[in-house]
């Protein structure tokens, strides 16, 4: 973090030092709300949640190294008193992107494969100079400033994804700090129950682009008219990507190896060169399609942001991470979100994987509820369990309650027979279903959303090793 004086964090946040904080003590380590996680020389921001309260815990924060507490009342320790933790944490991010200059601020936004495209632009942009990043999937109001304080003197480069569950969610972050670079991925399902429509989800993605200054540049998905419609919306300069013959940033001759991993060339008004990734699924051409247009519009060649997509691997857990078992089983964890977008794309990837021809394995997919998707719930639901069977997954296990149920019915209905489909109650009835019925050269992919719980399901069969 740029060293800030409990002073200058008092000034910012307009908080007042008490219990011994001295003005001149310097805080030199990022903001954390686990006290577990805070750092000698840091700042612990007693937040309360739904079901901890942060203060309870600022003893153990200082006692772990932490120089104060940001708290909204007397701790017994050190600390900054403000009238609100949440809008102080906000302000504090401020004032350290504010002191650091000359720092690239880009930020991402969409309904599918954000995480997996930061990390792409992060690992693209570190080849270029120092990289910060939104570590997993701290998209929100509380990981903005924990992610902006780690911003230090030789930052060069910092890489916000911004999550949205109502309107004015994105908006809040920009007025955070305005991003240079604005990147729409794509409009999809996730949150519909929230926002109504994909019309009101692109209503609160595009308050992103709204927020660029008229020197900022606008990324948007080609695509996707719901995001090619938001160059409507913005001052910035427009550049599209995506595998239309309009887009500035293009796929082309897009091709799957036999483990699913694509490779395509890079097409761009500045030349083109090839790709090769090391991620598993088709899906993954577009992000790296979006990650090429950020990196170039910052100075890099077309052929060093080829090679670094070509090195980039998975950064985050449990979103498209393939391990092969001793014996030949392929566990492909994708159990830390799900909309019906991401649960396409990570089916066509667990077919491409299998493969094709007599050397095809047998595939399985595992799959739970897709949440927050409203009156549209059970059609979504039916949806994934018909396209299982029209990509011929060789058994879709389908686990929890009416929604799983309607995934299941929705497959026998497509023309599922005998077991290729069944429905289980939960993650312990899909881990002893699977092991008695894997065998050596399986895939197994399992997904759902993450309140689900489903990532213990992959998290067995992986301690198991072998097949049982």
């Amino acid at each position: 973090m740029i060293a800030l004086t409990l002073a200058e964090v008092a000034a910012a946040t307009g908080g007042e030092l008490v219990d011994g904080a001295e003005p001149q003590t310097v805080v030199s380590a990022p903001l954390a709300i686990d006290s577990r996680k805070a750092a000698p020389g840091g700042l612990f921001a007693a937040f309360r949640g739904e079901h901890v309260d942060g203060h309870d815990y600022a003893d153990r924060a200082v006692a772990a190294g932490a120089v104060a507490v940001l708290a909204q009342r007397p701790v017994g320790v050190p600390a900054v008193l403000v009238a609100d933790v949440q809008d102080a944490m906000g302000k504090l991010a401020q004032a350290v992107i504010a002191k650091a200059g000359g720092v690239h601020l880009v930020a991402l936004t969409g309904s599918a494969g954000k995480t997996s495209t930061k990390d792409l632009i992060a690992q693209v942009l570190g080849k270029a100079g120092p990289t910060v990043w939104t570590e997993g999937s701290l998209n929100n109001e509380l990981g903005f400033p924990m992610t902006a304080t780690r911003v230090e003197e030789s930052t060069r480069h910092l890489v916000l994804e911004m999550g949205a569950r109502h309107k004015g969610d994105i908006a809040y972050l920009c007025s955070l700090a305005r991003p240079s670079i604005g990147l729409v991925l794509n409009v999809g399902s996730a949150h519909l129950g929230e926002f109504g429509s994909k019309e009101g989800i692109a209503e609160a993605k595009g308050e992103l682009v709204e927020s660029l200054p008229a020197d900022g540049v606008a990324v948007l998905n080609a695509d996707d008219p719901l995001v090619r419609a938001m160059a409507e919306r913005t001052r910035a300069r427009v550049v599209y990507f995506g595998e239309s013959r309009e887009a500035d940033v293009r796929a082309q001759d897009v091709r799957l190896d036999s483990t699913g991993r694509p490779s395509f060339t890079l097409t761009t008004p500045a030349g083109s060169a090839p790709v090769r990734l090391r991620l598993y699924g088709e899906h993954h051409v577009s992000n790296a399609l979006a990650a090429a247009a950020v990196a170039m519009e910052l100075g890099l060649s077309v052929d060093d942001t080829a090679a670094a997509l070509g090195e980039a691997g998975a950064l985050s857990r449990m979103r498209m991470e393939v391990v092969d078992r001793a014996d030949g089983v392929t566990v492909v964890n994708d159990a830390y979100n799900a909309n019906p977008e991401s649960m396409r794309a990570a089916l066509r990837a667990l077919v491409s994987i299998g493969g094709r021809g007599p050397e095809r394995r047998r595939t399985w997919a595992v799959l739970g509820e897709m949440r927050e998707l409203g009156e549209e719930s059970l059609a979504e639901h039916d949806a994934i369990g018909r396209l299982a069977v029209r990509l011929d997954v060789t058994k879709l296990v389908a686990v929890g309650g009416r929604e799983a149920a309607c995934m299941e019915l929705g497959a026998r209905n497509e023309g599922s027979w005998g077991e290729e489909s069944v429905l289980v109650s939960d993650a312990d009835a899909a881990v002893e279903l699977l092991r008695g019925q894997l065998r050596p050269g399986d895939v197994v992919l399992v997904k759902a959303s993450r309140s689900v719980g489903l990532e213990k399901v992959a998290e067995a069969l992986l301690a198991d090793g072998a097949v049982r």
